[in-house]
């Protein structure tokens, strides 16, 4: 494949399908966002450029260098951008795929790869128009040329500026301050992503080189998804080794690795063409489907399973499961501008198929892995059915006790989910200032007594024991597990209000450990909030002024006169605030200020959960170590 790329990438190669006016118009039609992940989106376009490189078997080293100036380097030792001059255009095609939207070695049957990722072919240019200043260093048949361009147009024409016994592509960019109110890239995110594609790209190596903090760091991965699996699960307990497999069709390449523990999240990754399409689709079906038959096949024919018992479910075989599938393809079909899901049918009956031919192979080949993988699955079914029992007695009672509502539920009199909030609110003190300072119109008050169950190592049927996850499932109406049901969510925005201080982190974190657990299409589409109470209340005379964080203590402290006596409060609780102080500083939508919760990269937010919320203490010791620095205002 690579030798017959080789021959065939040249300007010919570098389709052209429309201009490049709209993009500085409507920046996020092309990225999404122009916020943080806007931002960053900026990188992995280039960096899918040199990933492709990589996959086509011509690119070995991939190195990002975030620069003293702001800017950004992507630097690949592939074949390099070609530079002549392309026929349809009469500019070279290092200019063409700059500066011409949909321009790129990756359209049609002449295309310069057999398998791509990238956004559509609109990457680097997309980066150009969004750029203030851009540079373009190409090491190629033996010479260097060079380019400028500056908000997606050309400054400089292509020049040969030296030789070089290399091949590549340097891309190096400044984000526009026009475009981006925050330009500067974050380190560890970048650094995340850079793992994710060197376990994707098996024998590539990847660095990230920080010069404004001097750190950097290198990813190289010969064991590829299998050593993802391994990555995903060091702090878990694992079940048995890791199952990997691996094989080319006609339909593409398919890799898989997939590993069981002993906690009770699924954590399924898939990918087509190294992009992580975050809703699944036709290979995540595929996947599924495979893996329950497989499994019930083989316990059925070695009587793993009683002759009586049901078979087990989809959700039993996943429960625990640690999986990366890698899919590659020649022309993927992405439903939606950021490729979230893929819909090629093709690749159900490729994953289909290669998994259920080498997982039984590997099942027969290991019996006691075998026999534990179902043995864990066979406990999964029992506390399935359990769970079942304990949910539809909590849906029964809730009906019980009138329109499914908990009875210490302040409801709001709106009817419109749109326009109502539920506020969770820690303790019957705070609860009680909270519904009296509320809005009865479109604000509900829903207060816990004590701390919920932790549900990070608890199984259904005992986290649907518990009182206050009781209520709360109730108060949401959007169901649990197999009847979650997001269309049924009575608040369109869910905020979490807890003392500022230890018990109230605390709480906090226990219940976005359910929300990211249990019902993640809430936090996933941003429904999700944490209300910010004052840390202060400054006084002086008739003037009152409340600070949320001790940068704004201290400038309100300034503004005071000096001679006078200030009093300082420091909130404790949010019981110690009255109503009226209560809804003016953290419930009053012209006043407050509530931060959103969201998931930027669900692998790193899995660890976080993991490492904070699990049973082993040696991670969480050590992240306690490495980050207790930086923590501040720790009430004990």
């Amino acid at each position: 494949m690579a030798d017959e790329a080789k021959k065939s990438y040249g300007a010919e190669q570098i389709q052209v399908l429309e201009g490049l006016e709209a993009v500085r118009k409507r920046p996020g039609m092309y990225i999404g966002t122009t916020d943080i992940a806007g931002l960053h989106h900026l990188v992995w376009e280039i960096v899918d450029n040199a990933i492709d490189e990589a996959m086509a078997g011509e690119c070995s080293n991939i190195t990002v260098t975030l620069n003293q100036d702001g800017s950004c380097t992507v630097e690949d030792d592939g074949r390099g951008i070609p530079v002549e001059k392309h026929k349809r255009t009469g500019k070279s095609a290092l200019e063409t795929v700059l500066t011409v939207l949909h321009a790129g070695g990756k359209f049609g049957a002449e295309g310069g790869y057999k398998v791509s990722g990238g956004l559509h072919g609109v990457g680097v240019s997309v980066v150009n128009a969004l750029s203030e200043k851009t540079v373009a260093e190409v090491h190629r048949n033996g010479k260097v040329y060079r380019q400028e361009y500056s908000r997606g147009k050309t400054i400089t024409p292509v020049e040969e500026v030296g030789k070089t016994d290399k091949t590549g592509t340097m891309i190096t960019f400044t984000p526009d301050s026009d475009m981006f109110p925050v330009t500067e890239l974050d380190y560890d995110t970048i650094k995340n992503r850079m793992r994710q594609q060197a376990y994707l790209t098996k024998g590539v190596s990847v660095m990230i080189v920080d010069e404004r903090y001097d750190k950097k760091y290198k990813f190289h991965f010969e064991g590829g998804i299998k050593s993802y699996v391994q990555h995903l699960n060091k702090n878990k307990d694992p079940i048995g080794r890791v199952v990997y497999v691996d094989k080319e069709l006609p339909e593409g390449n398919v890799e898989i690795a997939l590993q069981y523990t002993n906690s009770y999240q699924e954590n399924i990754f898939t990918f087509a063409n190294n992009i992580h399409t975050i809703e699944g689709g036709m290979h995540l079906t595929g996947f599924r489907s495979a893996l329950t038959r497989t499994i019930n096949s083989y316990a059925r024919n070695n009587n793993l399973l009683k002759e009586k018992e049901p078979n087990l479910t989809s959700e039993d075989v996943r429960e625990g499961l640690t999986a990366v599938v890698s899919v590659k393809l020649a022309d993927p079909q992405f439903e939606g501008q950021t490729k979230s899901k893929l819909g090629n049918a093709e690749m159900r009956t490729a994953v289909d198929s290669v998994l259920s031919e080498q997982f039984m192979e590997f099942l027969t080949e290991h019996p006691n892995d075998a026999k534990s993988f179902i043995s864990k699955c066979s406990l999964a079914a029992r506390a399935r059915i359990a769970a079942k029992a304990a949910r539809d007695t909590v849906i029964r009672k809730g009906a019980l006790d009138g329109m499914t509502l908990p009875g210490k539920l302040a409801d709001c009199s709106s009817k419109d989910p749109s326009k109502s909030e539920l506020y969770i609110v820690e303790g019957d003190s705070a609860g009680g200032s909270a519904k009296q300072g509320r809005d009865r119109e479109f604000q509900a008050i829903l207060p816990l007594r004590g701390k919920i169950l932790n549900v990070e190592h608890s199984r259904m049927d005992r986290i649907l024991a518990n009182n206050e996850i009781k209520a709360t499932v109730i108060a949401l109406g959007v169901g649990i597990g197999e009847t979650f049901d997001i269309e049924k969510l009575r608040y369109d925005r869910v905020v979490i209000m807890t003392d500022a201080d230890v018990d109230g982190a605390h709480i906090r974190t226990l219940l976005l450990t359910l929300f990211y657990r249990y019902f993640r299409p809430l936090v996933e589409q941003g429904h999700i909030y944490i209300a910010q109470p004052p840390l202060y209340k400054i006084k002086q005379g008739r003037k009152t002024v409340y600070a949320y964080t001790e940068n704004e203590k201290a400038q309100a402290l300034e503004e005071f006169d000096q001679d006078k006596k200030i009093t300082i409060q420091r909130y404790k609780g949010l019981g110690e605030m009255n109503p009226g102080q209560l809804w003016e500083t953290t419930m009053n939508p012209e006043t407050r200020s509530m931060l959103r919760v969201t998931v930027e990269d669900a692998e790193r937010a899995d660890q976080i959960f993991d490492t904070l919320m699990g049973t082993d203490v040696p991670p969480r010791k050590k992240f306690i170590q490495t980050h207790a620095k930086s923590v501040k205002n720790l009430d004990i």
